[in-house]
């Protein structure tokens, strides 16, 4: 456009020459006759010959200049035009509703009209549904990635506005508030096939653990050692040749593999077969052997595949082993994850931690112990087993307690007023934090998520943190924990600091309440030793019990009152039975003083009905719904009620639900169960 007005303005400066050459030579003429009236004379002559040559010129030459001029105007259009026909790029004028106007050879091609007589004039959704009005009133450049058969396109639309174009037209006048929407598609299909390529080329990092190898060993007998382990290396090899791997044994029990990202895709539908395939191997050994693996994607060097690889690797050991979890950039997957895994015999990880934790105390004054939000009897009872242990160690300790639900009251009570422990044994949150400073730890049990906490805020106000749980690791945790101890195999929090009791000081004296109040953890984390309960599981209970604590005395402690026994009958009397093997509950907050108490009972009483494999109760307390899950055989309700955003352990699990109703979860718990048994999660 601004070349046009150049050329323009050239040929008008071109016409004015001859009229100011006219102007000047009458101005001459006009002085000649105050000089000489006959040298005026003979330059008037002069001077009118020459206008009467220009006018006669103007008039002859503009028959042969004009078509000239208007031969060269008309090429012009014609060869732009035949341009834009013959442009090897798609091309289009469309009008603000999308209609087609006119289109290039490519263009008609591409749409099935060329060739026609009468060129359809169709809106563009027609052939590119994509395209909506949004689109098209959108004043900025847009760029849209579209298909059509099997070829790729990056369309382009840049609006024409007509004001624009003419704003310095004086013949146009006012605006006139017209445009023209321009659509070009550049064939992108190559292009994408080649970064595709190259995305699936690159190479993935994947870690591989036996999770149980020397509980196998040691039930398996010695002379078939070799055979077991050269199975299971033949069943991981051909598994990773599957996807044109490379793997390295690094250890006994740990490969390291690297393969192309292409393959990802195809590991995840299969959600892992290995997983099951090396849980057939059978000889001789009386435990199954499970695996673990972590495979980081999507980092931007490859050590940053392999960090995320270990981070991959440190979720799947976390959250019990016997499963596969991908790392993929922020986005983390789980897959199987459906046995309960093998309990730990040995006892040497509970010493090397309590070891740890004695060390990180030389230079603390004071430790604070919390549990989760609304506590129950297993967080309760391993706070007071921290507190017993730091006491040991001569420090000063404080279990942090916003609220004693009725679920701890029972044992909350023998430690407030009590004046062996004093008034400042149990603090609430707002003391805690009035208390804070530099030599002050925090000890985090029976929860590993920073939101589930008594006191989130305390975990960045202090600069060492240390964790005690049983639960399995999810995508939310604790970061930067200066010691972590989270054992999945363990049936509660409670056995584990029983355990750490053992090491930390042989001369360690516990107390019968606390003995009882870490018992009681165990007893209903366990449902009265029913359930996730090993040969530690016991151990612990009679370390405890050779303490002084009371099971008789435990027992009272816990005892319903006729209200809360009335909604447990209800709550099994209303039970839905779903796809024959699903029991379903809700428990009402009427006449029960703590619904998600008697919720959680509900789910364990219906366990004992034949052929019911899973029991989900839910119960309402304030805006957030609570669901207690349990089951027996091999439904693993963690994995379940990860969907919900809640987890905890293969057999026992719960979630909370913010904002919604009971009616609702159950509706979407029975959604979930029909689209994993589809899926075959179940």
């Amino acid at each position: 456009m601004k070349s046009d007005k150049a050329i323009r303005k050239k040929v008008e400066n071109y016409l004015l020459i001859p009229i100011v050459v006219s102007v000047l030579l009458i101005a001459m003429c006009a002085v000649l006759f105050t000089v000489d009236t006959k040298m005026a004379l003979i330059a008037s002559a002069g001077c009118g010959l020459f206008i009467i040559m220009l006018v006669a010129l103007y008039f002859v030459a503009k028959k042969s200049l004009l078509p000239t001029l208007i031969s060269f105007a008309l090429e012009q259009g014609q060869i732009q035009r035949e341009l834009l026909q013959e442009l090897s790029v798609p091309y289009a004028l469309l009008d603000v509703d999308g209609r087609i106007l006119w289109g290039n050879k490519l263009f008609r091609e591409l749409i099935g009209d060329a060739g026609k007589k009468k060129q359809s004039h169709k809106n563009i959704a027609t052939y590119f549904p994509m395209i909506d009005e949004e689109i098209l009133l959108s004043e900025e450049e847009r760029h849209i990635s579209l298909v059509m058969e099997s070829r790729e396109y990056d369309a382009q639309l840049k609006t024409l506005s007509f004001d624009d174009a003419y704003a310095d037209e004086e013949s146009l006048g006012s605006a006139t508030g017209e445009a023209l929407i321009a659509f070009y598609l550049f064939d992108v299909t190559e292009i994408n096939e080649y970064k595709r390529e190259n995305e699936e080329q690159k190479m993935v990092a994947g870690l591989l653990y036996i999770d149980n190898y020397d509980e196998v060993m040691e039930s398996t007998e010695e002379v078939r050692h070799s055979l077991v382990e050269a199975l299971v290396d033949r069943r991981i090899n051909m598994y990773l040749s599957t996807i044109d791997a490379i793997g390295k044994k690094m250890e006994k029990d740990k490969y390291f593999f690297v393969f192309q990202k292409k393959y990802l895709s195809q590991l995840s539908e299969t959600k892992f077969a290995i997983l099951d395939e090396v849980k057939s191997i059978n000889v001789g050994n009386e435990i199954p052997i499970t695996l673990s693996i972590g495979i980081g994607a999507e980092a931007g060097s490859f050590t940053e595949s392999y960090e995320f690889a270990r981070m991959a690797i440190g979720l799947a050991l976390g959250r019990g082993g016997d499963q596969a979890v991908i790392k993929n950039g922020d986005n983390i997957t789980y897959f199987g994850g459906k046995s309960g895994g093998t309990e730990k015999t040995t006892r040497v990880k509970a010493r090397v931690k309590a070891q740890a934790f004695a060390e990180l105390l030389n230079d603390k004054d004071t430790v604070f112990i919390m549990g989760h939000k609304r506590p129950d009897a297993d967080a309760f009872g391993s706070a007071v087993g921290v507190y017993r242990l730091v006491k040991t160690l001569g420090k000063n300790a404080h279990i942090v307690l916003n609220e004693a639900t009725n679920a701890i009251e029972p044992l909350v009570a023998g430690f407030r007023g009590n004046s062996v422990y004093g008034d400042d044994m149990i603090l609430t949150r707002e003391q805690a934090i009035s208390r804070v400073n530099d030599r002050v730890l925090v000890a985090v049990v029976d929860v590993n998520k920073p939101s589930m906490t008594e006191c989130e805020e305390l975990l960045s106000l202090v600069s060492s943190v240390v964790v005690f749980d049983h639960h399995r690791q999810a995508e939310e945790r604790i970061e930067n924990a200066t010691l972590s101890y989270i054992e999945p195999y363990a049936s509660s929090a409670c056995e584990m600091i029983a355990e750490m009791l053992q090491y930390i000081d042989e001369s360690v004296k516990i107390r019968s309440l606390e003995a009882d109040a870490m018992y009681a953890g165990i007893v209903i984390d366990t449902d009265g030793f029913v359930a996730k309960t090993g040969v530690r599981t016991f151990e612990a209970a009679a370390y405890l019990r050779r303490h002084g604590a009371d099971a008789v005395r435990v027992r009272k402690m816990f005892r319903s009152d006729m209200g809360s026994y009335k909604q447990l009958a209800e709550g099994v009397m209303n039970a839905e039975i779903y796809m024959d093997c699903f029991a379903l509950s809700q428990v009402r907050p009427e006449d029960t003083a703590d619904s998600t108490v008697v919720a959680a009972k509900v789910a364990n009483d219906l366990l004992n009905v034949e052929g019911i494999r899973a029991s989900f109760v839910v119960s309402l307390v304030g805006d957030t719904v609570y669901v207690s899950a349990r089951s027996v055989d091999d439904v693993n309700v963690q994995v379940i009620m990860e969907k919900l955003g809640g987890g905890g352990h293969a057999n026992v699990a719960g979630a909370q639900v913010k904002g919604s109703t009971c009616d609702a979860v159950v509706k979407n718990i029975k959604s979930l169960l029909m689209k994993m048994y589809t899926e075959g999660d179940l």
